[in-house]
């Protein structure tokens, strides 16, 4: 007796795709500046590439071949992100998270300047400083909506900073308004050290919003120039990463979904004696012999194989029993 078996086969993509990450990257040799390129991904693919680690700077590198200049990727620096080490929304109404009072000029946005200090000068303007100065430290207790400051007169960098606050208080101080900030004010009647506070930034982001901390920059890049808030992936140095200008006009690389195939193959197969073709221990055995005589054809190791159910919920079904239903 014969029976009619219906194999499904999806095939993963193309060989210039992550096997990790189930991405497919597209290198686009058209040279635009980092807004278009954004755009081009966007509408044509998913977004610029996010490269999220050794691999797929590997891949991108065999990818690139001949090619020795840069191409953007999707990595930038959102300087006007500042944040507070204290996350929790609660505690903050409408406007007060983004509250600022920076000193004429200041942030400055140099090289490592991310994280923010109250001076001792009385002025109550805040300014932006490296992250391994040791500094005086504000902490603050929060009970309900109110917050306590608390001024502790050691010295620490802004992430020892960081630790002793939440270890001892409840985080490195927060300041919503203006009130809050003259209370700072006051606290230095006696003189003093300036003080680390908790607005600090993260700055560089992918342009899809991936949260990948992964990073393979050139020697002594990035150098936090005004102007160089892009990146791009050098070839010409292992695809390492530099910050440029977003206005140049380069080759680039996106990425979308790796793109599924499906194939339906027919297998007229003999029913043996006293087997129930329908069993799902049958039937998973089948799947792993066909998967066998695939690869030995030389098949990739990334196709799928699935069984195709029949209107009734069952796989096989009776040759005769097929036709029949056929010609209704």
């Amino acid at each position: 007796m014969d029976v009619v078996l219906l194999l499904i086969m999806a095939a993963a993509g193309l060989s210039a795709v992550s096997s990790h990450a189930e991405r497919q990257y597209h290198f686009v040799y058209e040279a635009k500046t980092m807004s278009e390129a954004q755009r081009y991904c966007r509408e044509k693919h998913t977004d610029l590439a996010t490269v999220d680690s050794m691999e797929v700077v590997k891949l991108l590198n065999d990818m690139a071949g001949q090619y020795n200049q840069s191409a953007w990727i999707g990595l930038h620096d959102d300087r006007d992100t500042w944040k507070w080490s204290m996350s929790d929304p609660s505690f903050y109404g409408p406007g007060e998270t983004e509250f600022r009072q920076w000193a004429t000029g200041q942030p400055g946005n140099r090289h490592n300047e991310h994280y923010t200090y109250f001076p001792s000068g009385g002025t109550g303007k805040w300014e932006d400083l490296y992250c391994h100065y040791p500094l005086w430290v504000v902490c603050f207790d929060v009970t309900g909506p109110s917050a306590t400051f608390v001024l502790i007169k050691s010295k620490m960098t802004w992430t020892e900073a960081q630790s002793y606050c939440r270890e001892h208080h409840t985080d490195l101080a927060s300041v919503r308004n203006l009130a809050e900030n003259q209370q700072l004010v006051e606290l230095w009647s006696g003189g003093g050290y300036d003080a680390w506070i908790g607005l600090y930034r993260d700055s560089w982001k992918w342009s899809d919003g991936s949260n990948s901390s992964f990073k393979y920059w050139k020697v002594n890049k990035p150098n936090y120039r005004a102007s160089k808030v892009c990146v791009a992936a050098a070839f010409n140095d292992s695809g390492k990463w530099e910050d440029l200008d977003c206005g140049v006009k380069k080759p680039f690389i996106c990425y979308g979904p790796v793109p599924v195939s499906m194939q339906v193959i027919k297998v007229r197969v003999e029913k043996p004696n006293g087997v129930d073709l329908n069993d799902k221990a049958f039937l998973d055995e089948m799947l792993v012999e066909a998967k066998k005589n695939l690869r030995a054809q030389g098949l990739d190791d990334n196709v799928q194989l699935a069984w195709r159910k029949q209107p009734d919920g069952q796989v096989f079904q009776k040759e005769e029993e097929k036709k029949k239903r056929d010609e209704l």
